[in-house]
């Protein structure tokens, strides 16, 4: 299995690698090892749905 890093992540599903590195952070991604300050990502790995809000309005929980 080949692993790629943010930076390359970034260009293959066109986002911002910061981005990649918050769901990464979350646990959104699966199989994502972080070896010291790096997040390795396996190339498998498929684009999780976008979970921010886009509707403007908050949901009540």
């Amino acid at each position: 299995m080949e692993y790629l890093t943010t930076v390359e992540l970034s260009e293959k599903w066109g986002i911002s690698s910061r981005r990649i590195s918050i769901l990464c952070a979350e646990g959104r991604i699966d199989g994502v090892i972080k070896k010291g300050k790096t997040w390795l990502i396996p190339d498998t790995s498929k684009k999780p749905d976008d979970a921010r809000i886009k509707s403007g309005k908050y949901i009540k929980r």
